[in-house]
């Protein structure tokens, strides 16, 4: 398993969860690392990104709730989310990515349930 992620579960609207993904580390060094989520019968959007130059991406409705974070010490990207509400509930992939090498890496989903 090349990307390893952890840190779904259920928890309550207003609460907090940290997601985990670990990769090798030649993917690590080599790839912008991200988070993908899905939704039961929608498409998988991309949630945040973290480029190796210390760049961040954020979709719209995440901004200012969820912080993406690289740990270069232990291969890993986080993705802390706070202020949950129901309407992130999905499945939550980790995905590595490097347009110019051509690749392109996907952990298996962990789900993040957000509900009362």
């Amino acid at each position: 398993v090349q990307l390893q992620a952890s840190g779904g579960g259920l928890v309550q609207p207003g609460g907090y969860l940290r997601l985990s993904c670990a990769a090798s580390d030649t993917i690590f060094r080599d790839n912008a690392m991200g988070w993908y989520r899905q939704a039961p019968g929608k498409q998988r959007d991309l949630v945040a990104r973290a480029f190796s130059s210390g760049n961040t991406y954020y979709e719209e409705s995440v901004k200012g709730r969820f912080t993406i974070s690289r740990d270069s010490a232990k291969n890993t990207v986080y993705l802390q989310m706070n202020s949950l509400k129901p309407e992130d509930t999905a499945v939550y992939y980790c995905n590595a990515f490097n347009v110019i090498r051509g690749t392109d890496y996907w952990g298996q989903g962990t789900l993040v349930t957000v509900s009362s």
